[in-house]
């Protein structure tokens, strides 16, 4: 299969993604990620006319046949305690995370 993610590629991604896989998971993985990689070549193999716009080649899926929204409705949680003691750092009940530094893109 052209460009197949080979397991030299995938335990380089898998070291940047700083995971901690099996040997057996990171084989299920990478030979799902290839699947992947497969179906995405059998649809760029599909001949399509150059000038028409990719938004164009979805189904239509016009309002009247469309299912109704529902409508927001706040449920409450079961297991608050649950959740909460699973927090590392708690403050005043709510979970503290720590701060995110933003920088300005310019």
């Amino acid at each position: 299969m052209p460009d197949e993610i080979t397991p030299e590629t995938f335990a380089y991604l898998v070291e940047l993604a700083a995971l901690e896989l099996d040997a057996g998971q990171a084989d299920y993985l990478r030979e799902q990620l290839n699947l992947q990689l497969a179906a995405i070549h059998e649809l760029q193999a599909i001949p399509l006319e150059k000038d028409v716009l990719a938004s164009l080649h979805g189904v239509p899926y016009p309002a009247e046949i469309s299912p109704a929204l529902r409508p927001d409705e706040w449920r409450p949680a079961e297991a608050i305690a649950d959740i909460l003691a699973q927090a590392p750092q708690l403050t005043d009940g709510y979970i503290q995370v720590p701060d995110i530094p933003h920088t300005r893109l310019e």
